[in-house]
């Protein structure tokens, strides 16, 4: 595997006990053999990252990769009409092929946007899995489980072979998780054998939670309980680590309910935003000692899936719901779309931060931009003033995917005209 030696980067190691610093990084064998203000070593490739921010890759803590094909496509819409009329009808006609393409084309974005990781539940998983392999990524992959119709088992099947399969393939890059899609799609006997295979395997769970009104609405009526009391009655929160997206629409006692559990929440909060959702309580859930990270959701919902924007809404939303510019400072916001995401996918102890030891999963950062100067405080100027399209160079588990903004691992070509090709067919007549 190709040494790389990073020379005077300005580094953010996202540990919460270091500042900004001048330095060099020494990757060798997939890993930070070592991080200092000056590393006098041989490697195969230099780089040099004068002018340079270099930090760990973002994790994208949910979404649903082929999503990118239908970006744009329903905008503007009320969130069950988006579903039931426009996404859920397109998404039945999606074959492998076109799963796997769309998968592709939110790697190239994700890749060239600095996000090294993620989480995905979606179906046909194992396309999905395959693109992940070829495209040098890191993903959490979750088949979506809807148990609202008898499939004879089959959903279930596909989510256990998609763990026997995939765990830990890609030189461990891919990870996997259990996809319940949400209470109210999963009734307590179907989700309560789901919570016992998770507990019994040791595997996480991913799973929609509290995104709108309608549900909390939809839940009570049923069960007379929230969603979040739904689950945890059923034993999720004591038996397994359970990654939950959103988390929009949580009371106080659910908050309580979620103390203590393993994993945490991913917070969308482009998505929710863009369908009126509503604003999530993160810095209450932050206050009773809850993991929140950043996730975008699918393209299809959040048509970006620029970590970037994620970052700046997070922080602007606590800021204007509390009416106070103190809530989710810059550095914290940083931490939420990296450290912590990498808890909610269990794997903080490989990446989310730079340390010697760890997976080398780096990007740098170019500060050579009108709007990327002065440098006064580089949290806030990141969390704040950066894009996606700042980053120059993405490199995972010691791999160079992007140099100068140029994919290594993705033919942008072939990727642009097959999703041309293939989009046309899915959204006719929609």
């Amino acid at each position: 595997m190709t040494s790389i030696l990073i020379k005077g980067a300005t580094i953010l190691t996202m540990r919460e006990e270091d500042e900004p610093f001048a330095g060099d990084i020494l990757i060798a064998d997939g890993r930070i053999a070592a991080i200092a203000p000056a590393v006098e070593a041989a490697a195969d490739e230099t780089i040099h990252a004068q002018g340079m921010v270099a930090m760990p890759g973002l994790i994208n803590a949910h979404q649903h990769s082929a999503m990118t094909l239908l970006r744009g496509f329903s905008d503007d819409l009320k969130l069950m009409d988006w579903l039931e009329k426009k996404m859920l009808p397109a998404e039945e006609r999606m074959d492998s092929e076109d799963i796997y393409w769309g998968a592709q084309l939110a790697m190239a974005e994700m890749i060239r946007s600095g996000t090294t990781a993620f989480a995905d539940m979606y179906i046909r998983m194992d396309t999905i899995a395959a693109a992940v392999q070829e495209s040098g990524m890191r993903a959490s992959l979750a088949r979506g489980l809807v148990f609202l119709q008898d499939d004879g088992g089959r959903r279930m099947q596909e989510a256990i072979d998609l763990v026997d399969k995939w765990s830990g393939a890609a030189n461990g890059r891919i990870t996997t998780m259990l996809g319940p899609h949400a209470p109210y799609t999963c009734p307590p006997e179907p989700l309560s054998e789901v919570i016992e295979l998770a507990r019994t395997r040791g595997i996480p769970i991913h799973i929609h939670l509290a995104e709108t009104r309608e549900e909390i609405g939809k839940i009570r009526e049923k069960y007379g309980q929230t969603p979040t009391e739904y689950l945890y009655h059923l034993g999720m929160f004591d038996k397994t680590h359970v990654l939950l997206a959103h988390g929009v629409h949580l009371t106080r006692r659910d908050i309580g309910c979620l103390r203590g559990m393993r994993g945490g929440i991913a917070h969308n909060p482009v998505s929710n935003l863009k369908l009126g959702c509503g604003i999530a309580p993160v810095a209450e859930m932050a206050a009773q000692g809850l993991t929140v990270g950043l996730g975008t959701d699918g393209a299809g919902s959040a048509t970006t899936l620029d970590m970037f924007a994620e970052i700046k809404a997070a922080a602007w939303l606590q800021k204007v719901n509390h009416g106070d510019p103190t809530q989710l400072p810059a550095k914290r916001a940083l931490q939420m779309a990296t450290i912590d995401s990498a808890r909610l996918l269990g794997i903080d102890g490989q990446v989310g931060t730079l340390e010697e030891g760890k997976r080398a999963d780096v990007i740098l950062i170019d500060l050579q931009k009108p709007h990327l100067q002065p440098v006064h405080n580089l949290y806030a100027l990141l969390a704040y003033s950066a894009t996606g399209a700042d980053v120059d160079t993405t490199i995972v588990d010691g791999r160079i995917l992007m140099r100068n903004r140029q994919l290594l691992t993705i033919p942008e070509e072939e990727l642009f005209r097959q999703v041309s090709q293939r989009v046309p067919r899915l959204v006719a007549g929609l």
